[in-house]
């Protein structure tokens, strides 16, 4: 049995009727203050090239703006940081927004940080650094 999607007691079909105003009363208060203040031209942009082409990839640099209900679906490539040394271009991470992501900023899905792997030391290192412990 699968459960129904409810957001603050609404159904998904119900949030997608609703105007951008209505919905913000049922955010956070930052996101609801975010609403309020009115989207920035980057936002509108990104809010009409999904409404005019929503089975496309789009990428973003806005990593701020509030997934709204009629996102839901929608395939982003969200940019997580510049390019380093050796990298072309910056970096995208791939995401499917999934009604459970309604209410949440974009920035959230796109992790700016890779997990550290610690291994043994580099070319260059000290003497001191390359000593391993054996216990």
């Amino acid at each position: 049995m699968v459960k129904a999607f409810l957001f603050r007691g609404k159904s998904l079909d119900d949030l997608k009727k609703m105007t951008v105003e209505e919905f913000g009363r049922l955010l956070t208060s930052s996101e609801r203050r975010r609403l309020r203040r009115g989207l920035t031209e980057q936002h509108r942009k990104l809010l009409e090239n999904i409404r005019k082409t929503p089975g496309k990839f789009h990428k973003t640099h806005v990593r701020d703006m509030v997934i709204l209900p009629e996102m839901v679906g929608v395939k982003l490539g969200i940019y997580t940081g510049g390019s380093k040394k050796g990298d072309v271009g910056g970096k995208w991470a791939s995401v499917v927004i999934a009604p459970e992501m309604i209410g949440h900023r974009i920035g959230e899905l796109g992790m700016t940080c890779k997990r550290v792997k610690h291994s043994s030391p580099g070319v260059g290192a000290t003497r001191g650094s390359k000593h391993i412990p054996l216990k």
